[in-house]
């Protein structure tokens, strides 16, 4: 039986160039990167040079680049850190109604915490327009946290215009950019961010290691306590082999991000056509044009998107029905609910996500069995009323 992979959001194999670069630092050259011994200062100069790589990439100072745990981790610092920062200038935040639970629940948090935050709607395309967010913005706003592309539809913001808009008004700018990053061009000046955050996992890199990355000024709260590690802006013994890995990662797709778009953007739209022309009654969700080059969600009329899932992989096709981090959940999306799409067809929502080692063949094989499946389950459907 085939195997396709078509769930690349929810994470990426490590590419074999990223294994190859990780792997002596896992045995030969597994210094602590904070000894000041032969065996640390060898581990030292990796990570810097991993950290001048990942800084260049994003037109940022190598100072302003901090290794941590996770994309999670890189945006509850970024919330929580600035949060406990400016508390005295300020307790309001704001962010958008679609952000990734990442976000959202550390928003939740501070909110028990005496923070007040304000969600900002969304067009029925999932787009975050700056107006919304001008509308929102306080004497009292410290924070505007708003995501460069959505994780479960694809959509882009306009963040460089967000980010313009809270310059002007003094206010600190964060966005979550782990869907974004290697995918979209990404430089921090020209999208006028303060802070951003990005994950390993999504972009062939390994799990377990992110960064955040701070603008030089910016004041924040580290979120872990300890040592002296990242300047004092993270404690806890830096992840080497995985910051190598992650900036190998970042070489790899700052030599191939035109290729890789384009590649995408082809499979993705063959993927659409073919659903369009083959099954009936299928909604596309998200912007048509201001995507994600390799993502794309759709709602198949009349079915659930988890029993159209499970018939998929039982044919060898993965995919998802949103955010793995809110994967066995019975709710429905909350991105889907803030852009107004009905519940029956927010519940009949499929993502799937293309990554650098699909093909056409891949695509082909997933339509000619989707309809198939989508007509089975249709009937079984009407069956049961």
């Amino acid at each position: 039986m085939r195997r396709v992979y078509l769930d690349h959001n929810a994470t990426t194999p490590v590419a074999p160039e990223v294994l190859e670069a990780m792997l002596p630092y896992f045995s030969q050259r597994f210094g602590n990167a904070s000894s000041v011994h032969s065996f640390g200062r060898e581990a030292k100069r990796a990570l810097e040079d991993a950290r001048e790589t990942v800084a260049e990439a994003i037109g940022a100072r190598a100072s302003e680049i901090i290794f941590v745990g996770s994309g999670t981790e890189a945006d509850n610092t970024a919330l929580k850190g600035v949060a406990w920062a400016l508390r005295d200038r300020g307790r309001h935040i704001v962010t958008s109604r679609v952000e990734h639970k990442a976000v959202l629940e550390t928003c939740h948090f501070l909110e028990r915490h005496g923070f007040e935050v304000t969600y900002v709607a969304v067009d029925r395309y999932g787009m975050v327009h700056p107006e919304a967010v001008r509308e929102a913005l306080r004497d009292d706003t410290i924070l505007v946290s708003v995501m460069h592309a959505n994780n479960e539809v694809g959509t882009v913001n306009p963040i460089a215009e967000i980010g313009a808009l809270c310059r002007e008004r003094g206010v600190l700018f964060h966005t979550d950019a782990v869907q974004s990053f290697c995918k979209l061009p990404f430089h921090v000046d020209e999208l006028n961010v303060d802070l951003a955050s990005f994950s390993g996992h999504k972009v062939y890199g390994p799990k377990g290691v992110g960064v955040l990355y701070a603008r030089r000024g910016v004041r924040f709260e580290p979120l872990l306590h300890g040592g002296e590690h990242e300047r004092n802006r993270r404690a806890s013994t830096v992840n080497v082999a995985g910051a190598v890995g992650f900036a190998r990662a970042v070489e790899l797709a700052a030599g191939r991000l035109e290729q890789e778009v384009a590649h995408l953007t082809e499979l993705r739209d063959r993927l659409w056509e073919g659903i369009h022309q083959r099954v009936e009654d299928v909604h596309l969700n998200g912007h048509p044009e201001k995507r994600l080059p390799g993502t794309l969600n759709v709602s198949f009329g009349g079915i659930e998107g988890e029993s159209l899932l499970l018939s998929l992989d039982m044919k060898g096709v993965a995919a998802s029905a949103g955010s793995a981090c809110t994967s066995g959940s019975l709710s429905p999306s909350h991105v889907l609910d803030a852009m107004g799409v009905p519940l029956e067809l927010a519940r009949a929502a499929v993502r799937f996500s293309l990554g650098a080692g699909n093909t056409r063949e891949d695509v082909d094989y997933t339509l000619e069995i989707l309809p198939e499946i989508v007509q089975r389950l249709r009937a079984l459907s009407e069956m049961s009323r």
